[in-house]
């Protein structure tokens, strides 16, 4: 019976450990079972975004371009949540009435599930950095859970953040939140490690509850919320010396916007007046339109105006009540006027074959966050109307290929990173970006990885536990029967018979 038992104890182990061992390392190397990788030009280029045209870079991408020199890292809206998703009566001390018991229970379990929260988070920012080494990191927007939370709860979870979720991870320095400021892309490592922070609407606000001191205590903590940077790109055997074309260096331009308050009412003039004025700053301060040396990546937090259907969150404004200011109170996406503005004021575009640049604009790429879900779009001016009532319009990504072919047309991409909250599968984008020689355009590229809900994460660890667990009971179970069944042994009286025959045999 003991041996049955060890046997059948053996066997449920041993299905243990397997189950086990293949979970964990499908956990921590999920990113290889899912051939998560940024695009390069080499692998992943047949079919790319050259600037604003789809086209065939097999043949053009140069033996210098094995690997893309700007790779980033996306990441949408955290939310971190915090004190204000506890249940209301929930206290730190166990109540004695059993209404009490039963909160302080819920809460328990929240508190729990929020500091697993933060180490799933943590895991998949750990682990895609690892396994893709990223030049650059973005959060697009909605850091924290909520922008109605104390100061001291705000510092909270900004410090869960930045000690948990982005371990090993800071915000960039002041000096670089300067206005035109120059770097050699990959001349300073560190930037793998510098966060580029997106405000979002639970960060500061949507324009009608958005506060000064709701900005300043998100720019203290996680950067400015109008910024931007350029990058020139090096030689690939001398990083210091920078690539030109045409006697221009390439250069990318990474602009971050705070469009949070582009759209009004608003509660704060003067806080809008900021955004407005920084915008005219990047546009006046680009490169003509025709040139193809530089691309602009801009990253802000609210998608460009859509109509219902092409993505799941549709247009939609709701706004305070007069006593509150009027202002708004919640929006999926930027209006059309805004997102007019975005495309033809920073990138250029207007359609006008007599401009410069034949109305095409500047390349570049824009990334979103806000609509948990993502989507992937592309911006184009109808071709079927007349120039001068031309209006922007919206199609997903893969059915626009047609206009996208289209040299007359301009357009451009614009990505909504799905969330990397559990509930949404806990996904990350990887952007690539690089310069083609032989057609003389920037190239973009873009895949997801996903590592599943958050439920994966916990089971993988409790199943590693009750593995372990299991793992030291055995081995002291089978110690402790070999000990007392040698005990047994030792102990046995020597049968009647037996100590007969000996007498008789001395």
């Amino acid at each position: 019976m003991y041996r049955y038992r060890i046997l059948e104890s053996r066997h449920v182990l041993a299905f243990l450990l397997l189950a086990s061992g293949f979970s964990t390392l499908y956990l921590y190397l999920y990113p290889l079972f899912h051939a998560c990788a940024f695009p390069s030009p080499t692998c992943s280029g047949q079919k790319g975004l050259v600037g604003n045209e789809q086209q065939d870079t097999s043949a053009h991408a140069g033996p210098s371009l094995g690997k893309a020199p700007f790779r980033l890292l996306a990441l949408g809206d955290p939310q971190l949540e915090g004190d204000s998703s506890l249940p209301s009566s929930a206290g730190t001390r166990l109540p004695w009435g059993l209404s009490g018991l039963g909160l302080y229970i819920q809460g328990l379990r929240k508190r729990v599930d929020l500091v697993g929260n933060d180490y799933y988070l943590a895991h998949i920012y750990r682990i895609l950095h690892w396994w893709t080494k990223p030049t650059h990191v973005t959060v697009l927007g909605d850091l924290l859970g909520s922008q109605w939370v104390t100061d001291v709860e705000f510092e909270r979870r900004a410090w869960r953040f930045w000690t948990r979720a982005f371990r090993g991870s800071h915000k960039p320095e002041e000096d670089v939140f300067e206005s035109k400021t120059e770097q050699i892309l990959g001349a300073e490592p560190d930037w793998e490690r510098k966060i580029i922070n997106i405000a979002g609407n639970h960060d500061i606000g949507y324009s009608g509850d958005m506060t000064t001191p709701r900005i300043t205590r998100f720019e203290r903590l996680f950067g400015k919320v109008n910024w931007d940077i350029w990058f020139r790109v090096p030689d690939h055997e001398n990083k210091l010396k920078v690539v030109e074309q045409d006697g221009e260096p390439l250069e990318l331009r990474i602009v971050i916007l705070n469009s949070l308050n582009l759209d009004g009412p608003v509660i704060d003039t003067g806080l809008q007046q900021q955004t407005y004025d920084f915008l005219n700053r990047v546009i006046l301060t680009s490169k003509p339109v025709e040139s193809r040396e530089v691309a602009t990546i801009l990253l802000t937090h609210l998608p460009l105006h859509k109509e219902t259907g092409v993505c799941v969150d549709g247009p939609l404004i709701t706004y305070h009540d007069s006593v509150y200011g009027g202002g708004i109170k919640e929006q999926n996406h930027l209006t059309h006027e805004s997102s007019k503005g975005i495309l033809e004021g920073i990138f250029g575009m207007s359609g006008n074959p007599e401009a410069p640049g034949r109305g095409q604009g500047r390349p570049g790429i824009i990334l979103t966050g806000h609509d948990h879900q993502g989507c992937d779009v592309y911006h184009h001016l109808s071709p079927s109307q007349d120039s001068e009532d031309r209006r922007w319009e919206a199609k997903r990504w893969l059915d626009a290929i047609h206009i996208v072919n289209d040299s007359i047309v301009p357009g451009i991409r614009e990505i909504t990173v799905r969330s990397m909250m559990g509930d949404f599968g806990g996904n990350a984008g990887l952007l690539s970006a690089w310069y083609d020689e032989a057609l003389g355009q920037w190239q973009f590229e873009y895949s997801n990885c996903m590592l599943g809900v958050q439920h994966i994460w916990w089971a993988v660890h409790i199943l590693d536990l009750v593995a372990l667990v299991s793992l030291l009971l055995f081995l002291v179970g089978k110690h402790s029967g070999q000990s007392s069944l040698s005990a047994r042994v030792v102990q046995r009286p020597v049968p009647r018979r037996q100590r007969e025959d000996r007498t008789k045999i001395e």
